[in-house]
């Protein structure tokens, strides 16, 4: 189950699990639209993978299975 962290790892942006604009990539590096599509280019500066839109957690999904509250920085 994805992590569904809270901030963007690059400007610390907030991106709430059932918001449009949230990338991850495969390790669930998380980063908001501007940063992704921006000065990342798609592409995760932890690992070198794709950074693609993260799916959503909506309703009964998100209340029974909560988002992360644990920010993470830049690496």
């Amino acid at each position: 189950m994805l992590e569904m962290r809270p901030n963007c790892e690059r400007c610390d942006a907030d991106v709430a699990p059932d918001a449009v604009g949230a990338f991850i990539c495969s390790f669930e590096c998380t980063f908001c639209a501007d940063c992704a599509d921006g000065p990342l280019d798609g592409v995760c500066p932890n690992c070198g993978g794709d950074l693609e839109p993260r799916p959503m957690r909506k309703g009964m999904a998100l209340a029974n299975y909560p988002a992360s509250t644990q920010r993470v920085g830049p690496k």
